[in-house]
């Protein structure tokens, strides 16, 4: 799934541009489906992720700031602070070695530790839009990569309070794909 990985990153860097760039400037104050964040909070978390998929892959070691909340590490223009997180991450995949053995949660390179980054990005790109109200189509095939790495972990790693997802929420048998994922993640789709 290396390359995997890598492509998905890449482009995730690009579909949460793309959903940040619809906010106007009074949206980043407004709450988002994560409870207690802003949708600063959401790109001040996402710049954490960022770091921490650098940092994985080959750059300084990950750090986490000490923050009250993670929309203070955002300073100036959100847009312009995310092209400049993205594009350190992505000088960071540019040269990174995917494969590299490292032992993970999620598997044993530094691909499979970049799972639940890649799989952020997307999943915080649909909670910006709901800020706005604008629908985000999770695309397919980042949908079935979450699942072949999340679904075979234990619900305790992944699930619950200070995990990367909530447990699934009910979904009605008429939803789309990306309905179905969202409720997969612990979110309500509207």
């Amino acid at each position: 799934m290396s390359s995997r990985s890598g492509e998905l990153f890449d482009q995730g860097l690009d579909f949460f541009a793309a959903a940040a760039a619809r906010l106007r400037a009074e949206d980043w104050e407004r709450p988002t489906p994560c409870a207690g964040w802003t949708a600063r909070d959401v790109l001040g978390h996402l710049t954490m992720t960022a770091g921490y998929a650098t940092g994985v892959m080959g750059g300084p070691q990950p750090t986490f700031p000490d923050v009250a909340r993670p929309g203070d590490l955002v300073d100036g223009d959100p847009v312009e602070w995310w092209r400049a997180t993205a594009e350190r991450a992505r000088d960071a995949l540019r040269d990174a070695d995917l494969d590299r053995a490292m032992e993970t949660p999620l598997g044993r390179t530094v691909a499979d530790d970049l799972a639940i980054p890649v799989i952020d990005l997307y999943v915080h790109a649909w909670d910006l839009g709901t800020v706005i109200g604008s629908d985000v189509e999770i695309p397919a095939d980042l949908i079935d990569y979450a699942h072949g790495y999340v679904d075979p972990l234990p619900v305790d790693l992944v699930r619950g309070d200070g995990r990367a997802f909530a447990l699934p929420v009910p979904v009605a048998a008429t939803a789309t794909p990306t309905e179905r994922f969202i409720a997969w993640t612990g979110r309500a789709a509207r």
